[in-house]
């Protein structure tokens, strides 16, 4: 695999880094070169410009050689090593719960890629040819022919190893391949194996080291415009802030965001919310948000909106915390959120429009107690004005 090069163009604010070969170092991965270059942009936190038909992929800023192969490491190591085997011989697969899978054609494992990262949610929305069916690729656009070349091998890059690798010289196409086949698989057999994911988990979107998916999943808002909404906008925005959500800004900065993007009044908007204001602590931080939320939340569609998100949240970021969900509705309900037949008519029917059904049942099944709580109380309401 040839290193990734570095050229700076500009000055002052409008400076920027040119990757030249971008597209021979993503060719040698076996990945589209957007992929590269949009993970990047997330690593680097700089805005990136891609035109495939002149070949030119630029990141805004300054960024060295150095630090940009340390990036490439790193996706390497996320989207392209299979997580059993460490050999790169895989493609993505996109499952039909939106999940992305790595599936290795060297051991047959298929080991689930990190859904929090943000490039997880702008593969989705772009997804490969092989996640098209569009057939086998090319033999030399696989990451097992191009291992080895003026850059690092990816099976050094898998063990940690830096130390790049000396160009070689050509010995034929048929006897260079296979000496570089079967010194991946000599490397990749010292390599650690890792416990494979059981396919009938109905959490399969977890990945090896536990890590369950991030709030912000936004191809539930159904938008197919790549990646550059300003809902997606508003979303990559709050996740900038890191996992703490103590370092959010506050609610008033929140809503200034939203009405500079004008989506303070859209639907959708409330499904990002739903999907990235809280984690863990989310029975605290809805009183927390209580000024935001009613703000934004206006009409019914706003509050179905709320709860779609909150059920995407909880059915497929963090599962963990479906026994949470009574204490998460009532705080929803007493902070005036959403309103209680709102809350009652969502919990009485199954819907694939947030998430897969099967998970849509997991949620409502969960949530049952608290809905059949509301019917209870209404009716010792309408017992006593009776009486």
């Amino acid at each position: 695999m040839p290193p990734i090069q570095a050229k700076v163009e500009g000055r002052g604010n409008g400076i920027k880094t040119a990757i030249p070969n971008l597209s021979e170092v993503a060719r040698a991965l076996g990945r589209p070169p957007s992929y590269l270059i949009k993970y990047f942009g997330f690593e680097l936190g700089a805005q990136t410009s891609i035109n495939e038909s002149t070949d030119r992929y630029l990141v805004n800023g300054v960024h060295d050689q150095p630090k940009l192969q340390d990036s490439l490491d790193g996706f390497i190591n996320k989207f392209v090593l299979c997580g059993s085997c460490k050999n790169p011989e895989t493609v993505i697969i996109i499952t039909k719960d939106g999940n992305l899978i790595r599936d290795c054609k060297a051991c047959g494992q298929r080991t689930s890629i990190d859904p929090r990262s943000k490039l997880a949610t702008y593969i989705e929305k772009n997804p490969p040819e092989s996640a098209k069916g569009s057939g086998k690729k090319k033999k030399s656009a696989t990451a097992s022919a191009n291992v080895v070349g003026g850059g690092m091998s990816i099976s050094d890059i898998a063990s940690g190893n830096k130390k790049t690798t000396e160009p070689k010289e050509d010995e034929g196409e048929n006897s260079d391949d296979d000496a570089l086949t079967r010194k991946i698989n000599a490397e990749a057999s010292a390599l650690p194996t890792a416990q494979p994911i059981d396919d009938d988990d109905w959490a399969v979107d977890v990945s090896e080291e536990a890590v369950r998916k991030r709030a912000l999943e936004l191809e539930a808002l159904n938008l197919e415009n790549g990646g550059d909404s300003a809902f997606d906008q508003f979303g990559e925005w709050l996740l900038e802030f890191g996992e703490d959500k103590d370092e959010l800004p506050n609610d008033v900065e929140i809503y200034k965001k939203a009405l500079e993007l004008e989506i303070h009044e859209d639907v959708n908007t409330v499904q990002v919310l739903a999907q990235t204001l809280f984690d863990e602590e989310i029975v605290q931080q809805i009183a927390q948000h209580k000024g935001l939320l009613t703000k934004i939340i206006t009409t019914p569609k706003h509050e179905k909106a709320f709860l779609g998100g909150l059920e995407r949240f909880l059915g497929k970021d963090k599962p963990e915390l479906l026994s949470q969900i009574s204490k998460i509705l009532l705080q929803v309900y007493e902070n005036d959120i959403v309103d209680e037949e709102t809350i009652k008519d969502w919990g009485s029917k199954v819907s694939k429009k947030y998430v897969s059904k099967e998970i849509s049942k997991k949620v409502k099944k969960a949530a049952k107690p608290f809905i059949e709580w509301l019917n209870q109380a209404d009716e010792e309401s309408s017992d006593e004005e009776s009486d």
